[in-house]
């Protein structure tokens, strides 16, 4: 006897065949390859400090929680795929198959660096974070302007994740057209900088990263609002970012912030 194949079941059939063909498209294909010589990119970079917190727990091979803080780029926006976290996790697993992974993402839509002081202590200190990576700057620079105190603003956000005790990385802006248009993204970019520096915290330089790739003729990294980062960005910056963590747990040597 023949049994009807209900309507919702062949949609779905239909929508994994889509869905498979799609992963195997060619633009599949050049985003991975894209996404790869991004990764590629990143290679000579480092956070610049040390994360000594990190290492023992990475060395240890156990358990380790990471908050990421900022606005819309902590979450995803830009993408139907992962959030940077998440491909950090993904990767960190991979590299240690014993660690458990735990990551608290702590983004919130078109957030300033004053609104994320208001909840440091909500959304990042209670977790007891052995890391947090910390997205800032962008809304700033974009829609709400430069606080004439916003040197002072970081400093003390730094310095009040650091009392928790734990370890903490700053992320820069992306590189992208939208940025561009407000000539105060090279303050930010300066003043993220000058805080990871002076303060001896690491710095992930995603600008410089995205903008090494796109002269480099890496294109896909940012989302068609001209903004955010693309899946493909997301990735390379997770992907490089988690490797970062990783050569800063295996490497004894003292570098400077930002040092490439």
């Amino acid at each position: 006897m023949r049994i009807p194949v209900p309507a919702w079941l062949k949609d779905f059939g239909t929508g994994l065949a889509v869905a498979g063909w799609l992963a195997a498209s060619p633009a599949a294909a050049a985003e991975t390859g894209n996404v790869d010589r991004c990764v590629a990119l990143a290679a000579d970079m480092s956070l610049g400090a040390p994360l000594p917190h990190t290492r023992d727990r990475l060395r240890e091979g156990k358990e380790i929680t990471i908050v990421a803080f900022g606005s819309s780029s902590t979450i995803g926006v830009g993408t139907f795929g992962k959030s940077f976290p998440e491909v950090i996790k993904g990767e960190l697993s991979r590299l240690y198959p014993s660690l458990a992974v735990h990551v608290i993402i702590s983004g919130k839509l078109f957030d300033t660096i004053p609104g994320n002081l208001q909840r440091i202590d909500h959304d990042v200190t209670r977790f007891q974070p052995d890391l947090v990576v910390w997205q800032l700057g962008t809304n700033d620079v974009l829609w709400r302007g430069i606080a004439a105190n916003a040197k002072e603003l970081v400093r003390g956000g730094v310095q009040h994740i650091k009392a928790s005790g734990a370890d903490l990385i700053l992320m820069d802006l992306q590189y992208a057209p939208a940025l561009h248009v407000r000539g105060s993204h090279a303050d930010m970019e300066k003043l993220i900088a000058d805080s990871a520096r002076e303060e001896a915290v690491g710095l992930f330089p995603r600008y410089e990263l995205m903008k090494r790739a796109h002269e480099n003729g890496v294109s896909g990294l940012v989302a068609w609002d001209g903004l955010h980062n693309s899946g493909a960005g997301y990735r390379c910056i997770g992907l490089a970012l988690a490797r970062m963590i990783d050569k800063s747990a295996r490497d004894t040597a003292p570098t400077k912030p930002g040092e490439l």
